[in-house]
């Protein structure tokens, strides 16, 4: 099985429709270039250090909403699966009032609709001065979700989970074949690590792996590393977006990645 996969790099602000109407065409460059699942970076459709405007944006994952209304209709009208990689998403009782960060699988119907929230909340103080404290504003989820895609089983995830590597191993336990990693990584992290950590967990997994990524200056407090890229289960980078909002498209080869699998077969000599 050989199909085409997107990541897409933007440069989101805190304007919800600008923002939507750029993943739009973008999605549409990508469904051009014949990509038949295309992933969205964190904080796609919002990226604003405006607490109450974040609330403000979330949404019931009903299709009635704007950022879904139009993600759903790109998926249609493009015949695409897309991965929305990090979404405000109204919490159940109990949140007190947060939100879920959660990133969405949508199907080329555009109407089904898997939700991932977000495990690891980014709370961290940096030497450059920057503090984050994704927790004040985001409810944690708790469990790892593996969905069936046009690329094969897909393995959700968000950003700082990155960093942590037994959850990538679960994803594959329970089938993953492809990883996605939507991030908005920061500049002083992502030039040190992001191509380090993504190249691990392919390695790790004999995975490939799906990271579109934010890019460039988004407001006074926030810069972003970009690099959107796709890994294969080798660990080679085979696509990546360079400085500048764009898409990038590699093969997503499983019969390579099967054969990967039997030559190397760490997944099954696991202990712990």
């Amino acid at each position: 099985m050989k199909v085409l996969a997107a990541v897409v790099q933007m440069t989101s602000k805190d304007r919800l429709l600008d923002n939507l109407a750029r993943a739009t065409e973008l999605i549409a460059e990508a469904a051009g270039r014949g990509a038949k699942l295309v992933a969205l970076p964190e904080n796609f459709a919002l990226l604003t250090s405006d607490e109450a405007e974040k609330q403000r944006a979330r949404e019931v994952l009903d299709g009635n909403g704007p950022i879904l209304m139009a993600m759903s209709a790109a998926a249609r009208a493009h015949q695409v699966a897309l991965v929305l990689g990090g979404m405000p998403e109204m919490p159940a009782s109990g949140a007190e009032g947060r939100a879920h960060n959660s990133c969405v699988y949508v199907d080329a119907t555009g109407s089904g609709y898997v939700p991932y929230r977000k495990i690891h909340l980014f709370d961290v103080a940096l030497p450059d001065g920057a503090t984050y404290a994704e927790s004040a504003s985001t409810a944690p989820g708790a469990e790892p979700v593996v969905v069936d895609s046009p690329i094969g089983r897909l393995g959700l995830s968000v950003c700082y989970d990155l960093r942590f590597p037994e959850l990538y191993r679960e994803l594959a336990r329970r089938g993953a074949q492809v990883l996605t990693v939507p991030a908005a990584f920061t500049l002083h992290t992502g030039r040190d690590h992001w191509h380090v950590l993504l190249r691990a967990r392919a390695i790790e997994n004999l995975s490939y792996v799906l990271a579109p990524a934010q890019y460039g200056r988004h407001n006074e407090k926030r810069v972003t590393y970009g690099h959107a890229l796709i890994a294969d289960p080798w660990g080679h980078v085979i696509a990546e977006v360079g400085d500048h909002e764009g898409v990038a498209v590699a093969e997503i080869d499983l019969d390579f990645q099967a054969r990967l699998r039997r030559e190397l077969p760490s997944l099954s000599h696991r202990r712990m």
